[in-house]
């Protein structure tokens, strides 16, 4: 088997070590179609600026992910697979899509799905990038469907998987300070590449008073006096159509806030341990539009996955 150029080094799995690799990183996928024996493939975990990515590849002709499987999973997340060798056909959310090397799909993990290669009995590979449900939705400020896709050669294609290039030749997987920033990139990167080019969420002045609604929640997240109330006054309408814009987004003000609020304070907490600093994690939280820090360290464990001081005691 061979792999694609750029993504070159990755050790060879049987049938076993392959789906149970998949299952321990990703969730439940299921090669069919080839005889176990004769399976061969490929499974190599990246990371894009703390976002997990996956070199994956295989000769089988078929991957199922059910209903069954998503429930199992419990998976709450999109994530953005590449074609890099072969072709495929890719089933999911009622749509079916035609991937060829440098073609683009967006893919919700919680919807079943279907892989299905075209590639003559050849081996194909993919990559792929997870991103967080809420965190995306809430930056976007709209739902973004899986299903979706583009042919290969766009702007932000290219730009993306460019990321993904380069941190395949990246030792380690230490953030650092700036990757919070190349995170939202990575977010307008995705939304430039799918974002519908008329939402049929409201009508153009809504989406213009959504634009403006996302300003105000940026210039004002860090007061800890900040909520939905003000916003809708900031605006000068109700909180209900305030509540009314987000929900046709999928998502809600308060969310938008306390994304905002957790995603300065990891910065913060980034720099605080990069430069060695004494600054209390309070005075930290209390800068972000914390006013309780047994709050924020539970918020930030639950966003993060560890606790504020975590990244001191790495250094």
């Amino acid at each position: 088997m061979l792999q694609s150029d750029d993504f070159i080094g990755s050790p060879q799995l049987n049938f076993e070590a392959w789906r149970d690799t998949l299952r321990a990183l990703c969730g439940r996928y299921n090669p069919e179609g080839t005889e176990p024996d004769a399976f061969a493939g490929w499974v190599r975990p990246m990371s894009v600026s703390g976002f997990a990515a996956l070199d994956i590849g295989c000769n089988a002709e078929r991957i199922e992910r059910t209903y069954q499987d998503t429930r199992l999973d419990s998976a709450d997340h999109y994530f953005v697979l590449f074609q890099v060798a072969g072709r495929s056909v890719v089933s999911h959310n009622a749509q079916t899509v035609q991937l060829a090397v440098g073609d683009v799909a967006f893919v919700d993990a919680a919807r079943p799905a279907t892989y299905i290669a075209s590639s003559g009995g050849e081996a194909w590979s993919t990559v792929t990038l997870d991103l967080p449900r809420q965190s995306l939705v809430s930056h976007l400020g709209f739902e973004p469907q899986g299903g979706l896709y583009r042919r290969g050669g766009t702007s932000p294609g290219r730009l993306l998987f460019n990321l993904l290039r380069d941190a395949d030749q990246t030792e380690g997987s230490a953030l650092s300070p700036a990757d919070s920033y190349m995170q939202l990139a990575v977010y307008d990167l995705v939304g430039a590449l799918f974002a519908p080019s008329e939402l049929s969420l409201g009508s153009r002045h809504s989406d213009t008073l959504f634009r403006r609604i996302q300003g105000i929640i940026r210039d004002g997240f860090a007061d800890p006096d900040f909520g939905p109330n003000e916003v809708a006054a900031e605006m000068g309408i109700s909180l209900r159509y305030l509540q009314k814009l987000f929900t046709e987004r999928g998502s809600t003000c308060s969310e938008l806030i306390f994304a905002l609020r957790l995603a300065h304070a990891e910065r913060l907490v980034q720099r605080r341990a990069s430069l060695r600093t004494s600054q209390p994690l309070s005075e930290i939280a209390y800068a972000c539009g914390f006013r309780d820090y047994t709050h924020f360290a539970r918020k930030f464990r639950h966003r993060f996955g560890h606790a504020p001081g975590a990244r001191s005691k790495e250094t």
